[in-house]
């Protein structure tokens, strides 16, 4: 397949939904640049899940610190890249938390301006990836890997947060084009490429919402 030339991919999912293992695998199919989510170095992760309210806007606001500093990175480098969840994303989870009483109407209104006065400045993702996984599996896939900080993620949580998906990926796609892809069926990093060229690429005018068929 062709390298990609100046291509920047994100990749969207619920928490387990495999974004970091496609970021990964794209990443060394498509010989580019890899941009993680911060967990590891994430100092605030464990207190927001044991005190969630107290620490809800600390959290948001380190995130999308760390994430507004990796698009500044790709736009300097000026190379192509995958991103392990957008920055996007982080407003869903905002608004969740907001919506749930777990982020105090004040913050959450200074976290919105905050972002939107950032969005100036912020390189767009050519096309998303979508991993679409329900709450449900993403609940398992939790519980399967073990992290200790998230131990206290309820099925509850993670039901409010698909819905956030929802309503974000039908409003997204209409400036970014999104495929959208089953778990289930998950595609290899070469499969995965060829769709972002076939839905991007070769028909870059589409801004909607796609199924991956394996078979096309």
């Amino acid at each position: 397949m062709d390298h990609f030339e100046n291509l920047f991919i994100g990749i969207a999912g619920m928490i387990g939904a495999g974004k970091s293992t496609l970021a990964t695998a794209l990443g060394e199919h498509l010989d580019i640049d890899v941009y993680y989510e911060p967990v590891k170095d994430n100092e605030y992760l464990e207190d927001f899940y044991r005190d969630t309210p107290r620490y809800s806007f600390a959290m948001q606001i380190y995130l999308l610190n760390r994430r507004f500093q990796q698009h500044q990175e790709i736009i300097w480098r000026g190379r192509s890249a995958v991103q392990d969840r957008t920055i996007y994303e982080d407003s869903i989870f905002a608004r969740m938390l907001a919506e749930s009483g777990l982020m105090d109407e004040r913050d959450y209104r200074t976290y919105s301006e905050l972002f939107r006065h950032m969005s100036n400045f912020m390189c767009k993702p050519n096309v998303i990836v979508y991993l679409d996984v329900s709450p449900e599996l993403s609940h398992e896939r939790i519980r399967h890997r073990g992290r200790q900080v998230e131990s206290s993620v309820s099925l509850e949580y993670l039901s409010a947060l698909y819905e956030g998906y929802e309503a974000f990926i039908a409003d997204i796609s209409r400036v970014i084009p999104v495929i959208r892809v089953d778990y289930d069926r998950f595609a290899t990093a070469e499969e995965m490429a060829q769709m972002i060229r076939s839905e991007y690429l070769d028909h870059s005018f589409l801004r909607r919402v796609t199924r991956f068929d394996p078979t096309r």
